[in-house]
């Protein structure tokens, strides 16, 4: 009944789910300004509730990336090739890479084909798609030919493709992405006859560089795997591949991504794959490869999967890292731009909330807390990710400073003490991040000083008025646009 009701009013029902996250973030920010008028009790309550949650959040954060940081660490010691070796079918495996590009500098493309070049797994069963987009004009065929010549005898395949602007797709990773993997089947399993159920694909950013033990760690974990078929599998994502000559803002906001990156790997009920990650051929084949009418893809991906299977896809972590750049630009006022585009273009994977609640709503076929556990968490972090800097942040000054009348009960005495006490606390948590965070770090090049590598920690102090800027402002800018139908173009990150 629900599902037919959802089909009949596909459009005005999917347009109500688009206004839904903005509606929801700008009540919640602006209650506590009116509330504060009208019922400032509840609004403290609020508060209170909100400090308490931020408390857990940031102490979940603390404790799994202390886990992740210890495994990531034994894993980058452990011997993965010769447990690969040993199980039956090693031979046989191949990995697709598909390297989806757009204006990224050749030095960039070619330092992460680099990685690959690295892998202790024989090279002659990975194969590479380098995946232009025609609209760069002669620059990517350029770019194509220099690369094929480099590379064409240093792996299995090396194959280039530039995807044409189609009508009806949306530019961009996923439109790129789905077109290449077709062409890479038709050559390589409907001409060649490789077993597509021996293939991974591996979806990998022009500037990611992968461990070099990556993929004899994914051979194992793919051939040990009863749910090969079933799985994704999601390394640990690092923003240090320049973190030593990014402006100080950045680097608070990368570290803060890079820790968050590592703790999650951690939390597999939380775990969903992210920009650089692997899974089986016959999965992407079986449910039509990534969808070409959305900007966000590794998140769609996955829901496209987990339902069409019938709740039975899930994100298996690789505890080693894939080191890729910070935002960055040409000028120090160019990278902060940089930085709040690429924070934006990850806010809109709110975008993606309207496919996800009606399929939880349609899916009569997935195990109903499996689905709304899978959903709920995703839409936490969507819909809140404009919220929690205000929340936090101001929420406990704002009814005392617009109510004096409330300022001078009990309540209103003891909201500014109990949410620094709360708040307090969790300075603690993030004194293990910064830890983590600096512990994982590349060494010091150079583009830093001693003094500058001493003094790194202290700017943190930035972070109110960083998180505010490049994390809260783009969060609510992708809501708002998504509530108002001015729908978000595809913009690549710049690449120096």
């Amino acid at each position: 009944m629900v599902s037919s009701f959802v089909e009949k009013h596909d459009r005005p029902i999917h347009r109500f789910l688009e206004i839904l996250p903005g509606t929801f973030s700008w009540t919640l920010i602006l209650f506590p300004v009116w509330g504060s008028f009208w019922i400032p009790h509840y609004v403290a309550y609020y508060i209170i509730l909100f400090d308490i949650f931020w408390f857990y959040k940031s102490a979940a954060m603390a404790i799994s990336a202390v886990v992740s940081h210890l495994k990531l660490r034994a894993s980058e010691k452990y011997d993965w090739l010769t447990d690969a070796k040993k199980v039956k079918g090693y031979n046989k495996v191949h990995h697709l890479v598909i390297v989806p590009t757009y204006k990224e500098p050749l030095s960039t493309i070619t330092r992460g084909i680099e990685s690959l070049l690295k892998q202790d797994f024989d090279k002659k069963q990975i194969s590479v798609v380098l995946a232009f987009e025609e609209r760069e004009g002669s620059d990517a065929y350029e770019k194509a030919k220099i690369l094929s010549n480099k590379y064409k005898n240093s792996f299995a395949n090396m194959i280039t493709t530039f995807h044409p602007d189609i009508a009806r797709e949306v530019k961009g990773k996923s439109s790129n992405q789905a077109y290449a993997v077709k062409v890479a089947k038709q050559q390589l399993i409907i001409r060649r006859k490789m077993d597509i159920r021996m293939m991974t694909v591996t979806s990998k950013d022009a500037d990611g560089e992968l461990s070099p033990k990556y993929f004899s760690c994914l051979t194992y974990n793919f051939l040990t795997s009863r749910h090969r078929y079933l799985r994704f599998w999601q390394p640990v994502v690092l923003f240090y591949a320049n973190i030593w000559r990014v402006p100080a803002p950045i680097r608070v906001i990368s570290s803060l991504s890079s820790v968050w990156q590592t703790a999650v790997n951690s939390r597999t009920d939380r775990l969903v794959n992210c920009s650089i990650y692997s899974t089986s051929m016959k999965l992407l084949d079986d449910v039509g490869y990534w969808d070409v009418d959305v900007i966000p893809e590794d998140f769609r991906i996955f829901f496209k999967t987990f339902f069409a299977k019938e709740g039975n896809v899930d994100v298996e972590p690789i505890f080693l890292s894939a080191i890729t750049d910070a935002a960055e630009s040409t000028s120090y006022l160019k990278s902060l731009v940089n930085l709040y585009e690429q924070e934006k273009r990850w806010a809109w994977g709110v975008s993606d909330d309207a496919y996800f609640i009606k399929k939880w709503l349609t899916s009569t076929n997935v195990p109903f807390w499996k689905k709304t556990v899978r959903v709920f968490i995703v839409l936490e972090d969507h819909f809140l990710w404009p919220v929690n800097w205000f929340a936090v942040t101001l929420g406990a000054t704002i009814p005392v400073l617009l109510n004096p009348v409330f300022a001078q009960t009990v309540m209103g005495q003891n909201l500014p003490r109990i949410s620094f006490g709360i708040l307090t606390t969790c300075w603690l948590f993030l004194a293990v991040i910064l830890i983590v965070d600096l512990r994982q770090r590349p060494k010091r090049s150079e583009h830093a000083t001693l003094f500058k590598k001493l003094t790194m920690p202290l700017e943190f102090i930035l972070m109110p008025v960083v998180t505010l800027i490049f994390t809260a402002l783009p969060g609510i800018d992708a809501h708002t646009r998504l509530m108002l139908g001015k729908y978000l173009e595809y913009r690549v990150t710049e690449k120096v």
